[in-house]
């Protein structure tokens, strides 16, 4: 108890947390992804997507701790091929999006109290994937919390503890984000809204799946 108390007050875990939250609350593609399960499947499927998003987070502690990312990031060649991976299945993500709102008459699912199994594997098993095929969150990991790590930590139950931190924050900006959609349904039940913003969905996880996959950076 007194350790997770120490933990709690720990300048370092407080500094890392304010990065994290600075990092989680700049609109990219984790916002964008919850947006599309909101609109495709309602709110509940925004919360499942939102989980998974952040899932994600400590395989890249993980791979950090074990120098999987230092490989990654050494490797120009590894590095090419999982950003172009991931950058077509937000690309793909985003199609279907735009498919949608092409499709008129679609019905909204923004009020469902609740998803079906099928749907809720689905938008956590996209929410997981889209944080995994994202190298730069590996070599964001990387380079960050050695920074965090003293000398005589325990690598990689401290890059666990790091990535918990980062996955408490993420997980309370992205479930308000979802409650905030949800609290718009009878805006965005609306057709020629919830077509727009579909439509404006779909084409920011295009452009995001793009800019992953061809950055040089």
């Amino acid at each position: 108890m007194v350790e997770l108390i120490s933990a709690a007050i720990d300048p370092q875990i407080i500094a890392f947390a304010t990065v994290a939250a600075v990092v989680t609350v700049v609109p990219g593609a984790d916002m964008a992804l919850v947006a599309r399960s909101v609109l495709a499947h309602g709110r509940g499927a925004g919360y499942v997507t939102s989980v998974g998003c952040c899932m994600g987070l400590w395989a890249h502690a993980v791979g950090s701790a074990l120098g999987v990312s230092a490989i990654l990031m050494t490797s120009a060649t590894l590095f090419s091929i999982v950003k172009v991976i991931g950058g077509v299945y937000l690309a793909a993500l985003g199609v279907a999006s735009l498919r949608r709102a092409w499709q008129a008459n679609t019905v909204m699912a923004m009020t469902k109290p609740a998803i079906s199994p099928q749907d809720a594997r689905r938008a956590f098993s996209q929410g997981v994937l889209s944080n995994l095929l994202n190298p730069k969150v590996a070599v964001f990991y990387l380079t960050l919390l050695p920074q965090f790590i003293r000398p005589d930590d325990a690598v990689l139950p401290r890059s666990l503890v790091l990535a918990s931190v980062h996955v408490v924050v993420g997980l309370v900006w992205l479930t308000a984000y979802t409650y905030f959609l949800g609290r718009l349904s009878a805006l965005l039940n609306r057709a020629r809204i919830r077509q727009a913003l579909e439509g404006i969905t779909g084409a920011v996880l295009i452009g995001l799946g793009a800019r992953l996959a061809w950055d040089r950076h």
